[in-house]
């Protein structure tokens, strides 16, 4: 499963890797609180993939990240999330 998500936390940066998506999110969900914290950037530049699924995730971690009282911007978008954002028409602030 070289595609699998994957994801490292440095100086408040969470860099997720592989696909975003339903088939490998339930690891992340696990550890969703404990590796969300201190993390002010959230960085998709090594995601290779993602859908719907993957977009609800990120939506809950970064209010997740806003209830621990910090803000949180989002890096390394794709066309791909930008457009699957649009089609679901949601709120920029959703995914900063």
């Amino acid at each position: 499963m070289a595609d699998a998500l994957r994801w490292t936390r440095d100086n408040g940066r969470l860099l997720l890797q592989g696909e975003l998506d339903q088939d490998y999110l339930v690891s992340l969900w696990d550890v969703r609180e404990e590796m969300t914290q201190g993390v002010d950037t959230i960085d998709l530049s090594d995601i290779i993939r993602v859908d719907t699924a993957g977009v609800a995730l990120l939506m809950h971690l970064v209010a997740l990240i806003r209830q621990q009282g910090r803000s949180v911007t989002v890096t390394g978008k794709s066309e791909k999330m930008n457009t699957l954002v649009q089609l679901y028409n949601l709120p920029a602030d959703l995914i900063p």
